[in-house]
């Protein structure tokens, strides 16, 4: 179905995935603000649940806005639509988890994964389950792509062992999500990569065809990273046709971190 167009100054609000900082959106922040005010937010980094996420960004964040998430960026979207659906002008979910760990609540064997893996955090192990995430994170060919890699390396190391404990407990005390998708009437894009492992296709088209306004793309040579140095007139594309709800031409998306130690997001 036709998905309505967003007016042009619309206030856009990017929500980064888990472990992830403004440092994910700098190149899509650019392309952005020239048409819209863009406002990266950091409420997951201030608020120890995703409710209280969702109030705290309310409250500072005035009017109506766009919401473009990330994974677990993609959760709180979720959870600010809960909280005020006539704020909401569109929704992007952007390289979104498993539908089983997006607008689901996590499984005990998923909460089991997880909180093993908040005890490596704080036992010291970051570094070893971050070298083993870069794997999942990126497509093959970018995962060869050290500056790159790197640079998400660094995203996820400035957040620290405490704030991938406290973001992945918050993500295991989510609330279940199904019962809103079919009320969803503001435009929804739902994009993933063709080589995202974590997210595979059919799992975004399952979810997009639950909202009635629901856009489910597919990204070429995507995975779970954004590509940090996509050119501007490649962020513009997406940018500029996601607002409008429209197909994206090329993926794009979020870290996540390292599914085999269950803390996919």
């Amino acid at each position: 179905m036709p998905v309505p167009a967003l007016p042009s100054k619309s206030s856009v609000v990017l929500l980064p995935g888990l472990a992830c900082d403004a440092e994910l959106f700098a190149d899509q922040h650019t392309v952005l603000a020239a048409r819209h005010p863009v406002h990266i937010s950091d409420v997951h980094t201030r608020a120890p649940t995703l409710p209280a996420m969702a109030a705290l960004l309310w409250a500072e964040q005035p009017g109506a806005q766009v919401l473009v998430g990330t994974s677990m960026g993609g959760m709180l979207a979720l959870e600010m639509w809960r909280q005020a659906p006539e704020r909401v002008l569109g929704i992007a979910l952007l390289g979104i988890a498993l539908l089983g760990s997006t607008a689901r609540p996590d499984t005990p064997e998923l909460i089991t994964l997880r909180t093993q893996a908040c005890t490596l955090f704080a036992n010291g192990r970051m570094d070893e389950l971050l070298a083993a995430n870069v794997l999942f994170a990126f497509h093959p060919e970018r995962a060869r792509d050290k500056p790159l890699v790197q640079r998400y390396l660094a995203m996820v190391r400035r957040a620290g062992a405490a704030q991938l404990i406290a973001q992945n407990q918050a993500v295991m005390a989510r609330a279940d999500s199904r019962p809103l998708l079919p009320h969803i009437r503001c435009p929804l894009l739902l994009a993933c990569g063709e080589a995202d492992g974590l997210t595979p296709p059919g799992r975004v088209h399952e979810m997009a065809a639950m909202p009635p306004a629901a856009r489910g793309p597919r990204g070429h040579r995507a995975r779970r990273r954004a590509h940090a140095d996509d050119g501007a007139a490649r962020a513009r594309q997406r940018a500029a046709a996601g607002l409008a709800g429209q197909p994206v031409a090329r993926g794009c998306s979020c870290c996540s971190c390292c599914s085999s130690h269950g803390i996919s997001v």
